[in-house]
């Protein structure tokens, strides 16, 4: 059995490609920062550094939703492979392949992770709700 499953945090923007042939398929690549369990002896945090490459629509959804500094959850497996570089040097790779990815935080907390927008003027307080006008209630479906 292959499965991996990580909490951590952007290194940096996912970086997406397409690629060639008749259905180009969205590839994006990027780093978490996975706090390990326990700190240094001075009290210092460590983190593994793991790269991690998902496909489609979940490429898709990564490049359209998170940025540097968010907190992810993933779950995928483990591949690893080789290549040779161009100073005719092989390359062993390690990479995760994201099978199921989602936000690991709110999007009010992820904001304080990296210089986000303000929020938009129809979010009341700090629920994250929108207010609903008065005397819409017999619009909304689910009365």
């Amino acid at each position: 059995m292959n499965k991996v499953v990580l909490m951590g945090r952007l290194t940096r923007d996912p970086e997406v490609r397409y690629s060639s042939g008749e259905t180009a398929t969205a590839v994006a690549r990027f780093t978490l920062a996975v706090d390990r369990r326990f700190a240094r002896k001075d009290g210092d945090q460590t983190a593994d550094f793991i790269g991690c490459v998902a496909f489609g629509k979940s490429a898709e959804f990564i490049e359209k939703y998170f940025r540097k500094g968010m907190r992810m959850a993933l779950s995928g497996r483990i591949q690893t492979g080789s290549y040779t570089n161009k100073d005719g040097n092989k390359v062993y790779t390690t990479d995760v392949f994201v099978e199921e990815c989602e936000f690991a935080e709110s999007k009010k907390a992820s904001e304080g992770n990296h210089d986000a927008g303000p929020a938009p003027n129809n979010v009341s307080g700090s629920d994250g709700f929108m207010n609903i006008p008065d005397g819409i209630d017999e619009e909304l479906p689910f009365n």
